[in-house]
């Protein structure tokens, strides 16, 4: 009986290890993933592939940290992977090793966020910044001041994202305020602009934007250069503003998180989006730049097609602040939305 029960436990353990295989869960921006790359890998892996969607990072490290989260892959941007290393919440598959990191462009390599590159592959890059409906608004857009300031048109028809993340970064820009800072003084100048911009705001969302842009519901709103590319490339008349102060930048990257089932799977789907082909089909679909090597004649986002991928403008990455910094955003933005 004793060797029966053995040989069942055995068997049971090899048939949960061969399930593991052949699944792959996956959390990432909302919409960020080629459903033809997903099928292709699924289809030459024989992996089941789940694909769950995030819209803040702040949601995406509030599960990682309650634990036990199911995820195999995730996408966070770099102030955030920066704290979830720290936080232990990652694996370390030693991405440096990977023929993946072989296609990442030099200048992303062993940035900040993972000096050593053990932890992450980029996978996506751009800005944030301020987009209006053309047909709406007619006014000028080289500024921050027309939009954290509106005017005639504008008033009333502004929205906002619904997280602090990228909007206190611009507002920053606009005001000269360093990003992380822990003045208490300077983070109010901040907090009095927002304040001041509120009767003008007819949402904080991050859900709907292209729909609540195309409908003239508002006029202008806070948004993500990839996802305005493609609203305008199907038809919708709105345009990101290249702001002389500049943009927010943000850097995507693929993780593992810790304890991860179905870590092999994972190592596999990041090599496999990292490959030639497949990234430049994944940039076609996701309309935003890619920090990795592509087929550069298969590229449909060239610059004269895409001048939102190719600002001219300057980018300020967004930083991993330190917790008395990132009290004074919370208690800007609470304030904000109380």
């Amino acid at each position: 009986m004793k060797k029966y029960l053995a040989a069942t436990a055995i068997a049971f353990c090899f048939a949960t290890a061969a399930q593991a295989e052949g699944q792959l869960n996956i959390t990432a921006w909302a919409e960020s993933m080629s459903p033809a790359l997903i099928e292709k890998f699924s289809k030459a892996n024989d992996v089941k592939v789940n694909v769950d969607s995030f819209t803040s990072n702040e949601d995406l490290l509030t599960k990682l940290q309650a634990g036990s989260s199911g995820y195999d892959v995730a996408t966070p941007s770099h102030h955030f992977l920066r704290v979830m290393i720290d936080e232990g919440l990652l694996e370390n598959f030693d991405a440096k090793t990977l023929k993946a990191f072989q296609n990442v462009d030099e200048r992303w390599r062993n940035q900040w966020w993972d000096e050593t590159q053990d932890y992450s592959i980029p996978f996506a890059y751009g800005t944030a910044g301020f987009v209006v409906n053309t047909e709406q608004y007619k006014g000028p857009t080289d500024s921050f001041k027309y939009f954290f300031e509106p005017e005639g048109d504008l008033k009333g028809k502004i929205a906002l994202l619904g997280q602090p993340d990228e909007v206190i970064g611009a507002a920053q820009l606009y005001l000269g305020v360093p990003f992380c800072t822990e003045d208490q003084a300077e983070m109010k100048k901040v907090l009095d602009l927002l304040m001041a911009q509120k009767p003008s705001v007819a949402v904080y969302s991050s859900d709907n934007i292209a729909s609540r842009l195309a409908s003239g519901e508002v006029s202008a709103h806070f948004w993500w250069d990839g996802d305005s590319l493609r609203a305008r490339a199907g038809g919708s008349p709105v345009s990101l503003a290249m702001t002389k102060e500049g943009l927010v930048g943000w850097m995507d990257s693929m993780v593992i998180p810790k304890g991860a089932a179905n870590k092999e799977n994972a190592i596999k789907f990041i090599e496999f989006m990292s490959e030639p082909e497949n990234a430049t089909e994944q940039m076609n679909y996701y309309a935003h730049s890619t920090p990795v090597k592509v087929i550069q004649e298969k590229v449909v986002y060239t610059k004269d097609k895409a001048p939102e991928l190719y600002p001219e403008v300057p980018i300020t990455f967004s930083r991993t602040c330190s917790p008395a910094a990132q009290d004074l955003v919370t208690r800007v933005w609470t304030q904000l939305l109380q």
